[in-house]
């Protein structure tokens, strides 16, 4: 039950936007641009980006619904997103994707924690200032999404079968406000 009144089984950041629309819509305006927007980055890409950072920060619904979007937008290769949640290093992602996430996951600790080798080690593997660029927005976002969802204790389902649907709406439609 969420810590305030929200409209009830409404999951995740939906219902705490349908409660405040007016900070609601420039979030996924934000999401929006970030993940579906132009970047170097893939869209697949930047939503696996989004469920490490929400995994690493034990935010179920985000973890659960973004991982489901990748999953959905690297349709034949979708086994990619659970060997990655899973174990990034054993993982058969790019040198330059493990170098990214390896940033993202210290931007989710702490901003401060990402150290010019770090960068350089994503340089070495290919990496540029826009994909460095917004794999540290991208990680720093999700981590205020993923304590706003959290914080307010939004509804999260447990059935994985309803984010399967999720994620192909979100996969086909993007990050539209709801109404």
């Amino acid at each position: 039950m969420a810590h305030i009144e929200v409209e009830e089984n409404v999951p995740g950041i939906r219902s705490l936007v349908m409660f405040r629309p007016e900070t609601g819509k420039p979030l996924y305006e934000l999401a929006q641009v970030l993940l579906r927007g132009e970047s170097p980055l893939t869209e697949a890409e930047r939503e696996l980006i989004a469920a490490y950072v929400s995994k690493r920060n034990d935010t179920m619904f985000c973890t659960m619904s973004h991982a489901a979007t990748s999953r959905e937008l690297y349709g034949s290769e979708k086994n990619i997103v659970d060997d990655v949640l899973n174990d990034v290093q054993q993982s058969e992602i790019s040198d330059k994707m493990k170098a990214l996430l390896n940033i993202a996951g210290k931007v989710q600790i702490l901003g401060k924690e990402v150290l010019p080798e770090d960068i350089e080690a994503a340089r070495k593997q290919g990496a540029d200032d826009r994909e460095i660029h917004d794999t540290v927005l991208i990680a720093a976002t999700f981590s205020m999404y993923n304590r706003y969802v959290d914080g307010l204790a939004s509804f999260t389902p447990t059935d994985p079968e309803e984010y399967i649907e999720m994620g192909k709406r979100m996969a086909e439609k993007g990050y539209v406000t709801p109404k």
